[in-house]
């Protein structure tokens, strides 16, 4: 009996697995199965042909969405796929390599099956006001802990947009570990934060505490904050995924990288693609930091998936003075983008003034991290 993985082996290896960091991953799985371990592989992803029509796409679609099925479409550079989530039973990949248009259908092997590279080889792109996030660029977001007063947030605001920020946070609900720590404003808060945007042009980027609070998040905000606390919360991840808002979701302080993979996942099974993750420190046994800050994630994130990933070195250090060079190691590091904490009088801030910028070393460190970043990128398309 003629295996799958061989007749794909005869074919030849497709172009959509060549560009793919997992792509000989997954030819050396197949190569070890046959057709009858695929009943675990509920997941794959079919590849259309160079050429193939949108009636071709559709009919794909349909017979995928007939078993009980969904069908994601993925469209990428040079080809379109479909990708299948669900679990009503096994797939045979038969099934689809016989219809029009269909180059190949893979199983996938990880976990997280949208977030995956082996689903979507191409960097997924976010636009955010007029800059777009996982295009290459290195994308700043600077602002306060929490929003204070009209007063704070637009000075605030104007000075990030001096320095060169690409978008501003703030939160205006803030869950705390003392029920009698500041809290935030509230609606007020989100209603001051558009006011900002309003004076600057700078997208805003704050956080949904639960699913009572997300409503109004959406109403206001041009990105959802889901932060470290919330990261498990399943319930409030798959509301955030019926939402048409690009989301940042940080990762939970003990949690592992597939985990934070697969909570993404849950707000892309719901529709909403535009997820971005976060990295911002997770609790080790080291005492000079608030957290570690793990900035190896940032390389295996971008091998495993196709999701920008931004770095806090605010919340993880914890410390003024230890943000700049964390950060600029974020950048070095390949980082989409990093968030800053930043207070015009952080002495007076009612929410971790301590790990807050003073108003010159924005702009300075704003304008290294642009120089990095580029630095980088050019040595990237050198080694190409």
């Amino acid at each position: 009996m003629v295996t799958h993985a061989q007749r794909v082996a005869r074919k030849g290896v497709p172009a959509f697995l060549l560009n793919c960091p997992h792509g000989f991953d997954t030819l050396r799985a197949l190569k070890s199965a046959d057709r009858r371990s695929f009943g675990d592989l509920a997941t794959m992803v079919i590849v259309m042909k160079k050429g193939s029509s949108r009636e071709d796409l559709a009919r794909v679609a349909h017979a995928v969405e007939a078993l009980g099925f969904r069908a994601h479409v993925l469209a990428g550079v040079q080809r379109t796929a479909i990708g299948i989530t669900g679990n009503p039973g096994p797939l045979d990949p038969d099934t689809f390599e016989r219809l029009p248009g269909v180059a190949h259908a893979i199983p996938i092997t990880q976990p997280f099956k949208l977030a995956s590279r082996e689903m979507k080889p191409d960097d997924t792109v976010i636009r955010i006001g007029s800059r777009g996030i996982g295009d290459g660029g290195l994308f700043v977001i600077g602002g306060p802990c929490a929003v204070e007063s009209a007063d704070q947030i637009l000075e605030t605001a104007h000075a990030m947009k001096r320095a060169g920020a690409d978008a501003l946070r703030g939160g205006a609900f803030k869950p705390r570990s003392s029920p009698y720590s500041f809290q935030g404003l509230g609606k007020p808060g989100l209603a001051l934060l558009a006011k900002a945007r309003e004076a600057t042009g700078l997208p805003i980027v704050t956080e949904a505490v639960d699913e009572a609070s997300l409503d109004l998040v959406a109403e206001y905000a041009d990105v959802v904050q889901i932060g470290a606390r919330n990261m498990d919360n399943y319930e409030l991840l798959k509301r955030v995924g019926r939402i048409a808002k690009p989301v940042l979701l940080k990762r939970g302080m003990a949690a592992t990288l597939e985990e934070l993979l697969l909570a993404a996942e849950y707000v892309l099974a719901q529709g909403n693609p535009h997820v971005i993750l976060c990295e911002r420190g997770i609790r080790t046994f080291s005492r000079h930091n608030r957290y570690t800050l793990d900035l190896s994630v940032v390389p295996a994130a971008r091998e495993l998936s196709h999701l920008p990933i931004f770095v806090d070195p605010s919340h993880a250090t914890g410390r003024r003075d230890r943000v700049p060079p964390m950060a600029r190691a974020a950048a070095a590091a390949g980082a989409d983008g990093v968030i800053i904490e930043f207070h015009p009088s952080p002495d007076e801030a009612l929410s971790d003034g301590r790990q807050a910028l003073l108003p010159q070393q924005a702009a300075e460190l704003f304008a290294q991290l642009r120089i990095i970043a580029a630095t980088v990128a050019r040595k990237a398309e050198a080694m190409r």
